[in-house]
């Protein structure tokens, strides 16, 4: 599309500029508060603004979210759980306004911003049909079998903080709010601040879903301040972006004694095996390696293609990846969207200048196209790199993809280790058992077979997370929803104190217990 001012692009969406404003009036900062631009990747010109809270606004928010959740954590779940369907409900009714706003703010194209749209509803089922369940009280056994028994109950832990990043702003917002808000949990969520109206739109759809008042608010800002002080005052955070950003957030709830969860960086790899089918492993590689302009924490950037199929693949991957459309378009044409911002463009378009200068071969892309729009990159392919280029050994978050050739199996699953790293990874083969195999050999919190991401961050039953530099935690699944609650435990005896009766002596009781653990170890290895 030809570049025009930022009024107009947001004319030629369903928004009106009236609607953004109504959505940054949302933000309860105090008077006279400077603001910060929102600018739009598709142009690089503001199309609004937003409050730049302090630390006092945030304290104010918490304590509103605090005096809210009283009560929110005394309704039942089924309660909870009948609001987070309706929210569902509607964002798929609002789908048009979320996917405009979403792609103002990110430039990432339509079909994008749709897998994003839709991972909201599935969530908000998912857990509002499986939370009862997961959160009751739990049976477990007793100190001594007939005399005592054991239960678990949860409860929620107070207000979470949740901290969202600029590339799925929407889908990593709610798959960390919505559980939090199951679990009986107020939330505050810092959105990063080039990406706040989505939030805001968000806060909008609970209010209408009928949650009550100040349990889902927004504070926004400059992370640099607003990030810290949210974590002074929550009992969790939720926090999604880089590793180095996340040791920081550890740190200070470490101090502050509260528990995190951090989703952070990766250097995914994908292995293509000596039976895998060439053209399907190189259209799931376009598919991985592009989505969202490469600006996906899940995406390959890693890929060891057994020497045996190490040409068919290539040639694969290159047709598919000239095939793919660059564009910035509010309509289902596209493939490839924009660069966040030019910071982020520079850094990519380093991470490539620099490969090539140190001998890599450029295959297909490594151009930036300021023709298409200001922060637009071609998707690039590069082989022959260098093992200790920046390309090669850190995250580049964009549109960039190294192909490896490998001797056999082996050799890419050390390679694939090889990284300080571990978030997602893939592997192609023709026999799916074999591949289940691989993946049981590869460091990483989440690994397909035939596929480069979807069927797991999909599988929203299965918990995902990373290892090592790429995080502590889970979200998705029961473990998803049990980060956000305090477990109890209620231990009852049956006899009174767990000692020796009235009358018995300590030596006749002391061989009685012995006799007893005896017994119990041996019921434990029998029993199932």
């Amino acid at each position: 599309m030809s570049r025009t001012s930022g009024s107009r692009i947001v004319e030629e969406t369903t928004l009106e500029r009236e609607r953004l404003e109504q959505l940054a009036a949302r933000i309860e900062a105090g008077d006279e508060r400077p603001s910060l631009e929102v600018r739009t990747p598709f142009t690089d010109e503001p199309v609004g603004s937003i409050p730049a809270c302090t630390p006092d606004d945030v304290a104010g928010v918490v304590d509103r979210a605090r005096s809210a959740q009283a009560d929110w954590g005394r309704a039942t779940v089924d309660q909870r759980a009948a609001i987070l369907e309706r929210v569902g409900d509607l964002v798929l009714n609002r789908r048009g306004e979320l996917l405009d706003v979403v792609q103002l703010e990110t430039g990432k194209s339509r079909h994008h911003a749709l897998e994003e749209v839709l991972d909201v509803p599935l969530t908000c089922s998912y857990y509002a049909s499986n939370g009862a369940a997961i959160l009751a009280d739990a049976d477990r056994s007793g100190a001594m079998p007939l005399v005592s028994d054991a239960t678990v109950t949860y409860d929620p832990v107070g207000v979470v903080g949740v901290i969202s990043p600029w590339n799925y702003p929407l889908t990593l917002a709610m798959t960390d709010a919505i559980p939090a808000l199951l679990a009986g949990n107020a939330v505050v969520c810092k959105p990063d601040e080039r990406t706040s109206y989505i939030a805001l739109a968000l806060a909008d759809l609970f209010e209408q879903a009928g949650l009550p008042e100040d349990l889902f608010q927004i504070v926004t800002g400059n992370g640099a301040t607003v990030g810290p002080a949210l974590l002074d005052e929550v009992d969790h955070v939720a926090f999604t972006g880089g590793t180095e950003t996340g040791r920081t957030v550890a740190e200070q709830a470490g101090r502050n004694l509260i528990d995190c969860s951090l989703e952070l960086g990766g250097k995914n790899p994908m292995l293509v095996l000596d039976d895998a089918d060439t053209e399907t492993a190189a259209r799931g590689a376009a598919k991985g390696a592009f989505t969202n302009a490469g600006q996906l924490c899940l995406a390959p950037e890693r890929i060891y293609v057994d020497e045996r199929r190490y040409d068919g693949f290539v040639d694969a991957f290159v047709g598919a990846t000239r095939r793919l459309e660059c564009g910035l378009e509010f309509d289902y044409g596209p493939d490839v969207g924009s660069l966040i911002d030019g910071d982020h463009l520079d850094v990519v378009r380093g991470h490539v200048e620099s490969a090539v200068a140190d001998g890599a071969s450029l295959l297909s892309g490594g151009r930036a196209r300021p023709d298409i729009g200001p922060f637009c990159y071609e998707p690039t392919i590069l082989t022959d790199v260098d093992p200790d280029s920046r390309v090669a050994c850190e995250e580049t978050f964009g549109p960039v993809v190294s192909v490896y050739p490998v001797s056999g199996v082996e050799e890419a699953i050390e390679r694939a280790n090889d990284s300080e790293y571990g978030l997602n990874a893939s592997v192609w083969t023709s026999d799916r058992e074999r591949g289940r195999a691989v993946a049981r050999k590869i460091d990483c919190g989440t690994v397909c077979v035939n596929d480069p991401y979807t069927v797991g961050w999909a599988a929203t039953d299965a918990p995902m997370g990373g290892f090592g530099d790429s995080g502590l935690g889970r979200r998705h699944g029961p473990e998803g929803l049990r980060r956000y609650v305090d477990t109890r435990t209620i231990a009852t005896s049956r006899i009174g104190p767990l000692d020796a009766p009235p009358g018995v002596s300590p030596h006749w009781f002391a061989r009685f217990m012995i006799g007893l653990t005896k017994v119990q170890r041996r019921l434990t290895r029998w029993l199932p």
